[in-house]
């Protein structure tokens, strides 16, 4: 790390560990060469450890909204029905990535702040039959964590055929997700946030019924790029050591994504839970401490991954975002639309979390206590 590097504490991109961008930084290589079938390979066995499923992974160049085109673009069909659960920003885009589709979606939402209520989603699912229902477990925009396992647990119950269908873009590395278990039939994530591995990879993994699903979908995938007909073979083949070609994988950033999985899962995921838990836990404890409040309406439905706060009266972003970087901490402002200019957000996740000796969320405190002081804040 230079010397003149701010941390980059929003949530996502993270800060990296320096082997994982030294697999980064290796010389050119094939992506049929017979150094990187193995590694591509094993990837796809890890993403499996890491998110706790049987299912199939899919390993592709893209942000993390690759991932919402491929769930919506394989799993559901022009006029079927979709439910998602909405507490924020990402809510609403993942809503329109399936009403791209021709899906018809319908939203349950709830106030800022708040995790998406079991029973509203109760009585959607007694309204209609819906194809798949959607949850954001983080949505970033307002660091509200939602109850992935009672929902799916419900969703299940109530409506069988129904897939499941989870945007973990902010949690999954991080946040207890527990694929196969909970009956979850999508999770889905970018490889900038919890995995740890810079801006690039889509990681997604799928059940058995989500493919029996895509394969007996009545109509074309209407995307060329996105389409699993395409990648299945592909994931298959590196997965039993053999070259396939269809798009050119990211050879540097699969080996980047290589070293941070052996890392992740060779924690332990029951490990790498309880370290965010705790982690979250204290840094929330110091903001409010301070008086500061949270944007999540109680600690129940607040992430660990992240913290979204409301700039105390009186000091507005202009006033605060750049003392903290002057102090050497990069912070995100607010993104959802109705409060942002309330609201400030920080990200703990990934090595930050997981080797608190080099100082992160310490520095990052003391970066916005000195900021608030710069700004007569009084504690």
């Amino acid at each position: 790390m230079t010397v003149d590097h701010k941390l980059c504490m929003i949530p996502g991109p993270i800060e990296f560990h320096e082997d994982v961008l030294n697999a980064m930084a290796t010389p050119a290589c094939s992506h049929v060469d017979p150094t990187f079938i193995p590694i591509f390979g094993e990837c796809i066995e890890l993403v499996r450890k890491a998110f706790l499923t049987s299912g199939q992974p899919f390993i592709i160049c893209g942000s993390g909204t690759l991932g919402w085109d491929m769930t919506a673009a394989n799993l559901v069909e022009a006029g079927e029905e979709v439910l998602v659960c909405n507490t924020g920003y990402f809510g609403d885009r993942f809503g329109e990535c399936f009403e791209t589709y021709g899906a018809k979606v319908t939203h349950v939402r709830c106030p800022i702040g708040n995790a998406t209520a079991v029973e509203d989603v109760a009585k959607a699912l007694e309204s209609k039959t819906f194809k798949l229902v959607s949850i954001t477990q983080v949505d970033t925009s307002t660091g509200v964590l939602n109850r992935v396992k009672e929902i799916t647990k419900l969703v299940k119950e109530k409506s069988p055929n129904t897939l499941v269908a989870v945007d973990g873009v902010c949690s999954i590395g991080a946040e207890e997700l527990r694929m196969d278990e909970w009956g979850v039939d999508v999770a889905l994530t970018a490889s900038q946030k919890a995995l740890g591995v810079p801006p690039g990879l889509a990681v997604l993994a799928a059940s058995k019924k989500a493919i029996e699903a895509f394969q007996n979908r009545s109509t074309p995938v209407p995307n060329y790029y996105a389409n699993w007909t395409r990648w299945l073979p592909i994931m298959n083949a590196y997965e039993s050591r053999k070259p396939a070609y269809f798009a050119t994988p990211a050879v540097q950033l699969v080996k980047a994504l290589h070293v941070a999985l052996k890392q992740l899962t060779g924690r332990g995921m029951d490990n790498v839970f309880e370290a965010h838990r705790v982690a979250s836990k204290k840094f929330k404890d110091t903001l409010e401490s301070w008086g500061l409040k949270l944007v999540p309406t109680s600690r129940d439905v607040a992430a660990n991954t992240m913290t979204a706060v409301y700039y105390p009266e009186g000091i507005a972003a202009t006033d605060l975002l750049p003392k903290i970087s002057a102090h050497g901490v990069v912070a995100a402002g607010g993104l959802h639309v109705e409060i942002a200019p309330k609201y400030f957000r920080l990200g703990h996740m990934s090595i930050s979390v997981l080797e608190q000796e080099r100082g992160h969320l310490d520095t990052t405190l003391k970066a916005v206590e000195n900021a608030l002081k710069e700004n007569s804040y009084n504690f």
